[in-house]
């Protein structure tokens, strides 16, 4: 093996995912010299098998059920199916334009790309097959794999979300094990595809980390558009044949479908990188940071999935931003998981930053805090929409916004405002004063603040 001189890098990052990549291309932008170590595709996760290809077909969803219901709207059109290999080359294009472009941004930067599988073989020294790359600097963003059930094989008809993403024929029946994020997104794909869909979720609500009141009407439109769940419902195995896959519930019943996606959210991917030879504690296979990402090991990051909270590929990419920023001496502010924003990208969308309503009085006390839910129904481009929904804003009494929660056909566009009041602590009768423009559904962020800030328009107190 190549013995490397001391340090041949200010930072070598190990992973070219989101965190990985927002990490290089700062850090370069910083007057760093930086290596990016990468098995696969720059880009990683998000860009390949999540974020942007599941987004792709959310949209082809979206457009089948328009033109399904455009008799509705006075638009004669019809609705003749899915060509599934259509819609992969759609989606296919989206990804590869994006991916040529960070491939640009990347070698223009004058990043060294080290093409391999990275395992460490001292603190911040990365063997990528003959070759040893070290850094003064080493950051860990090698992001998350999706987690399967032990007991479950995945294979044949039943897939995760990676296997879904490249079937060749639609399933007529499909059972998802899991109502959190992936799980209500692709069914709602499958659903607007024309599939037979239900979700089973252990716990209580699907998108139980969601404010209570966006889950209980993610539901009420669930039941509405024909997607079946089982909420509180626990699977006790998986099998499969030549014709069906079966689920097997507790109680007894089975379940059987065509395809079962197992969507039990995601791991962090580090085993086998050899960061616990060489000191670097780890939870769980999570790398274990301070709140400014510094490991355990001095000059070793850890970024993104890999790091215990959301796995979000917008919070790799600030947390990346950070650490740059950390190693450049900047001393910036620490990433706080409560102020970066979610999006569910399932129809009708959830868009929710900050507390939801049981956090703020697990930390405020029910006396200290007041919520406003404000109905789509008076919302003019909902209507338009024929979108149903609400905005709901948490608020310490006598003090700021803590959290707002949001559902409705694309109201994740409306998630940054509602991200500024938030991270910048502002008071409802502050951001009642903003003028929002009419007819837009950013109006029901601004008639919630009115209402909560005890001056209600179209809404009552």
């Amino acid at each position: 093996m190549t013995q490397p001189a001391p340090h041949d890098h200010d930072v070598v990052v190990l992973g070219g995912g989101s965190g990985g990549y927002a990490t290089a291309l700062r850090a370069r932008q910083l007057g760093l010299s930086v290596a990016l170590v990468e098995a696969d595709k720059l880009g990683g996760t998000c860009l390949h098998q999540g974020c942007i290809p599941t987004k792709a077909m959310l949209h082809a969803a979206e457009v089948a059920d328009a033109a399904r219901e455009a008799s509705a709207f006075g638009v004669r059109a019809t609705y003749d199916g899915v060509d599934l290999a259509a819609v992969a080359r759609y989606r296919e294009g989206v990804v590869d334009r994006l991916y040529r472009g960070l491939q640009g941004l990347v070698r223009g930067a004058g990043i060294d790309v080290v093409e391999g599988t990275g395992r460490l073989v001292g603190p911040r020294s990365v063997a990528v097959g003959d070759s040893v790359v070290t850094g003064r600097n080493l950051v860990v963003a090698t992001g998350s794999y999706a987690r399967t059930i032990p007991g479950v094989e995945i294979g044949g008809r039943v897939v995760t979300s990676d296997g879904a993403l490249a079937l060749a024929e639609l399933p007529q029946r499909v059972v998802v094990v899991g109502g959190s994020v992936i799980g209500v997104e692709l069914a709602s794909v499958w659903r607007s595809f024309g599939c037979e869909v239900t979700i089973v979720e252990a716990l209580p609500h699907l998108v139980p980390l969601e404010d209570e009141a966006l889950s209980v009407q993610l539901e009420r439109a669930f039941r509405k558009r024909k997607i079946a769940f089982r909420t509180g419902t626990a699977i006790t195995g998986v099998k499969q044949d030549d014709t069906s896959a079966y689920v097997s519930l507790e109680g007894g019943e089975t379940l059987e479908a065509d395809l079962v996606l197992v969507a039990v959210g995601r791991g962090p991917r580090t085993d086998g990188l050899g960061l616990a030879d060489h000191g670097i504690d780890l939870d769980r296979g999570f790398v274990v940071t301070d709140e400014h990402l510094r490991t355990s090991v001095e000059g070793v990051y850890a970024v993104g999935d890999v790091v215990r909270g959301l796995q979000l590929a917008h919070r790799g990419f600030a947390h990346g931003l950070f650490v740059a920023e950390e190693i450049a001496g900047r001393a910036p502010q620490p990433v706080v998981d409560s102020g970066i924003p979610r999006v569910t990208y399932c129809e009708p969308e959830l868009a929710s930053v900050g507390l939801t309503e049981a956090q703020a009085r697990a930390a405020h006390g029910d006396a200290g805090v007041a919520t406003y839910e404000y109905n789509l129904a008076g919302n003019g481009k909902s209507q338009t929409l024929r979108s149903a929904g609400l905005v709901k804003v948490v608020r310490e009494v006598d003090g700021p916004v803590l959290g707002v929660h949001m559902i409705g056909s694309r109201m994740g566009e409306q998630v940054g405002e509602a991200s500024l009041w938030v991270n910048w602590d502002a008071f409802p009768e502050d951001v009642a004063a903003f003028v929002h423009a009419h007819p837009t559904q950013n109006e029901a962020l601004g008639e919630a603040a009115l209402a909560l800030a005890g001056s209600p328009l179209h809404a009552h107190a």
